[in-house]
This record gives C-alpha cells, structure tokens and sequence, in this order.
C-alpha cells in the first residue's frame, strides 16, 4: 500500500532534520509518496505568500504531513507559519515526549515525561495590535473606559484568549492520551494565581458551565 504524506523539509537545518526522518521511515519498508511542498521565506519569494495554498490543501487532502523546522523572522516581516498552521488546521494539541535514554549523555536521569500543549489560543491566538495604529488607541481606550487601567500610548498589545471550549478539548486530549499510553498522572500548569479570569477559566475547568454536555 503507498501512503501518500505532504513533506514539507522547512529551512536552516530543516531539510537535514527532515531528510533523516524520510530515509528512517523510508528504511522500515513502508512505501511513501511524497508530496514536496515549500513554506515560510522561500513560499513568500516564489507564491508571495509564506503560506501557499497548495500546501496547505496538500495537507489536508493527505492528512499527514512530516515538516522541517521553518525560519520565522524576529520582530518584523511576515507572522510564524507555524502558528498559522496551527490556526488554519485546528491543530490544538502540541505533543512533546522528554524521555532519557541510556548511553545518551545528559544531566538528567529517568527523565519520562509528556508535554501537552494547547496550540491555538493563549499569545498563540495571534491577535496583536502594533504600537500607534488607530486600532490600539481604540483598544486602549475601551480598556480604560471598561476597567480604568490605562495602557501606555507607545504600547503594543497582545491578547491572551482563552476559551471553555478549547481548555475542554485539551484536557480531554491529555486525561486520553494517558489513557492509552499507561500514565499514571496528569498535572495541570496554570497562572490562575495571577491570571484570574483566562488562566482561572482554565483552572475552574471541572466547573459545569450552562448548556455543556457532560462527557
């Protein structure tokens, strides 16, 4: 059976990280076919976009993808294809297995843990407003009208968004993914102490909230 897979090598050390994953899938005897695809600075060049649409419909037509780190500029040009990627395909969940293994030189021992993280909301929502535009001066009025606090007039703002719908889904992700992997232990990272009302929806997630469907 061939498995088609949209492959996307990335930039900078991209392509070699991305080359040494198809050649250890390649060496399993699983046959592929893949659909070479380009992001970020070289996308931008060629499609003016670092987001083509081709790759993102090679995507989801494949329904897997194996992607190469890609260069996001700092503090300037366009915004991270990565978190548009997360944005466009509802990739909610980040998964981050950290695991020692022996012979492999670290200054940890028996490290075996999972990181999940929610992808798409949080600063991760992208919604941003840059110093002096007109929409800033709105933002910061609304905010000091609303709560009294004033922000800077040089200010740049960020939002931090989070909703019941996508705290749910995350948990649900991990409690299931332990689950199914054998864990014995699900910890929950929050800033409830400080963030009240977005970390603190968050961290008041067993709460039924009016019209939730229990699960």
């Amino acid at each position: 059976m061939l498995h088609r897979v949209s492959f996307i090598p990335g930039d900078g050390i991209g392509p070699e990280v991305a080359g040494a994953t198809k050649r250890v899938l390649e060496a399993t005897g699983v046959q592929f076919q893949w659909d070479e695809l380009i992001l970020g600075s070289q996308a931008l060049e060629m499609y003016g976009t670092p987001l083509p649409e081709k790759a993102l419909q090679s995507i989801k037509n494949n329904a897997v993808a194996i992607k190469g780190p890609v260069t996001t500029p700092i503090a300037s040009g366009f915004r991270s294809v990565n978190v548009a990627l997360r944005q466009e395909l509802d990739l909610y969940a980040c998964l981050r297995p950290c695991k020692t293994y022996s012979g492999v030189q670290s200054p940890y021992k028996d490290v075996d843990i999972v990181v999940v993280r929610e992808n798409t909301e949080g600063l991760y929502a992208g919604i941003e407003f840059d110093r002096g535009k007109a929409e800033t001066a709105r933002l910061a009025s609304l905010v000091q009208e609303s709560t009294g606090k004033k922000i800077r007039e040089d200010s740049a703002v960020s939002l931090k968004v989070i909703s019941f719908t996508a705290s749910k889904r995350i948990v649900q992700f991990a409690f299931d993914y332990a689950r199914q992997n054998g864990r014995k232990k699900v910890t929950a990272v929050h800033k409830a102490n400080i963030l009240k009302f977005s970390d603190g929806l968050f961290w008041k997630l067993p709460a039924r909230q009016p019209g939730d469907t229990p699960t």
